[in-house]
Formats: structure tokens, sequence, C-alpha cells
């Protein structure tokens, strides 16, 4: 099981929390296996929007598979800044970030984190109408404008209201694959989406901004079975559709072939083993390539900018 807590501050925007807490909720009804706690430094947390809720002042305990989220909050005074939470909770914050765990913060929530010291030197973002207060309190921070969220060493900063879920279904599909983000996506009726072109949003957000059923049915296996070799007549077959249909469709909608569309998923996924410490070698059998040499000139042409995509 991984925790997830959902740290609350006084004043909290309930969109800020209700967006990531559902889509985690969903995720472990898919059988994800999470447990969410809500904590705050007092029992009752009022909100922007005037509903009361009830959390718990004591932790549970976290280890480096555990995650920590901040939603955002609008403070009662606006000159006070956005201070939030004691010493000993942004210690708390630190604390977990230094024993490998995951910090996230929604809107206004990446001023805890900058109060915890896990903005100094990192890429950082929050909402549009905060990034110049954020930038000026934190000058060590790196604050990314008008993205939906970005990632930098286990501290994940979204900009905040509904960007939380888009926060949510990026780290779900990096824990537990594609497929599995969409899944909740659909539960959830919301598009698997992003904005602007920062790579650090996952091929799932980058590709399923559409409301083409047909696609969405033909994702769905690739996003479940990237892995696995996928025959083109295959996919047609399950969307109802002739192969010449479904790649003219599919191009039309996503932008790339379904060969290229797995292709992506299966370099991503490799990356992200490589990033913790698979060798290139490993990290390409895991994803279902025979060997290494195709997984690096996909990796190549990634990273090359004058590429140009099918």
């Amino acid at each position: 099981m991984t925790d997830v807590v959902f740290l609350l501050a006084a004043r909290l925007h309930l969109l800020d929390l209700a967006g990531p807490a559902q889509a985690f909720s969903t995720a472990a009804d898919l059988g994800g296996g999470y447990t969410l706690h809500y904590v705050g430094e007092r029992e009752e947390v009022d909100t922007t929007q005037g509903v009361p809720l009830r959390a718990r002042t004591d932790w549970p305990e976290l280890g480096r598979d555990d995650l920590i989220v901040v939603p955002g909050w609008r403070p009662a005074d606006q000159r006070s800044g956005y201070a939030g939470f004691t010493a000993a909770t942004l210690d708390r914050l630190a604390a977990h970030h230094r024993r490998g765990g995951t910090v996230a913060s929604v809107c206004a929530g990446a001023f805890a984190l900058a109060g915890a010291g896990l903005l100094d030197g990192r890429r950082c973002t929050t909402h549009h109408d905060l990034a110049d207060e954020l930038a000026r309190r934190n000058p060590r921070a790196v604050v990314v404008r008008d993205v939906l969220y970005v990632l930098d060493d286990r501290v994940v900063t979204s900009a905040g209201i509904a960007s939380g879920i888009d926060l949510a279904l990026h780290l779900l599909a990096g824990r537990h694959g594609p497929g599995f983000a969409a899944r909740v996506a659909r539960e959830m009726v919301v598009y698997a989406r992003r904005n602007g072109d920062e790579q650090q949003a996952s091929v799932m957000l980058r590709h399923r901004g559409h409301i083409s059923d047909v696609v969405h049915r033909v994702q769905d296996v690739i996003d479940a079975r990237f892995g696995e070799r996928l025959a083109l007549a295959d996919l047609a077959a399950t969307a109802g559709v002739s192969e010449r249909t479904l790649t003219r469709v599919f191009v039309r909608t996503v932008g790339v072939t379904p060969l290229r569309y797995q292709q992506l998923l299966r370099v991503e996924r490799a990356e992200h083993l490589i990033g913790h410490g698979a060798t290139v070698e490993a990290a390409a059998r895991a994803v279902g390539f025979t060997d290494a040499r195709m997984l690096r000139r996909l990796r190549h042409r990634a990273a090359d900018p004058t590429t140009v995509q099918d």
C-alpha cells in the first residue's frame, strides 16, 4: 500500500484538494493500492469556499514510496504572504523528501514547499496569479510559467485548481503505466490533458486531449499493452474500423501513427527505468524491445529537435 497524505492549510481551496484526492481514490478503487490521509495542524480546517473539513493532527509513518500533497489556500491577509504552516510541519515535508519520498503541491501549496527549502535550485510552478510572488519571495527557485505542472527531483508543483488532477494522473502514469492512468481518467470523465510544450508531461497526457471514442479505444489497448507486439489489424478490429481508416483517424486526432504512439510510450517508460538505475539494455527488454539498439535510436530521435515526427 502507498500512503498519500494531503496536508491541509486553513482556508484551502476545495478543488485543489478534491481533484487529486478523487484521482488517487479512483486509483485505489481500481486496485492501485492507495490509502489516503488528511492531516492538518488543527482538527477543524476551514475552506475558502466555506465548507468545513475535519483532519487528523497525527501523521502516519511514511516511507520513500509514499506521497505528501499540499493543496493551495488563500491567506486571510494577503499582505502576510503564504506562511500556511509552522516550522515543525515544514520540517516534516523536508524530512520526507530527504528520506527519498515525493512531495507535491497544488497552486499556493508551492509556498509551503518553498518554506521547507524544497524549491531552492529547482524548477517549479504555481497558479499564474501567484508566479511573480513565488519568484520574488524565493529567488533561488526557478519558476516556470504557463505550464500545468513541473517535476524536479521528487518535487512536483502544479498550477492550481484543476491542474491538480493532471498532476495526479501523471504520477499515476509514472507508477502504474499510462494504461492505468487512462482508466482513472476515463472513470473520472476527464480528459487526460496537458498544455504548453513542456516535455515533462507524459506521452499519455500529451495525446489524450481529444474526444474521439474510436481513438480512445485503441489508445486504451496500446496504453495497457505497449510492451507487446500489436498488429495494426488487431487494433483496427478493436475499434471496428479498417486499418486504413484507423491510421487516418489516429494521425488526424493524435498527430502520430499508432506504431509511433506505442514507441513513444516505450521510450518514456524506458527513460523512467533508466532514471531509477536500470541499464539501457535492461530497460529496453522491460518495455518490449528485443535489444537496445532500437531504444537508443528512438531516444536519439526524441532528443533531436530537428527530427520530423510522423
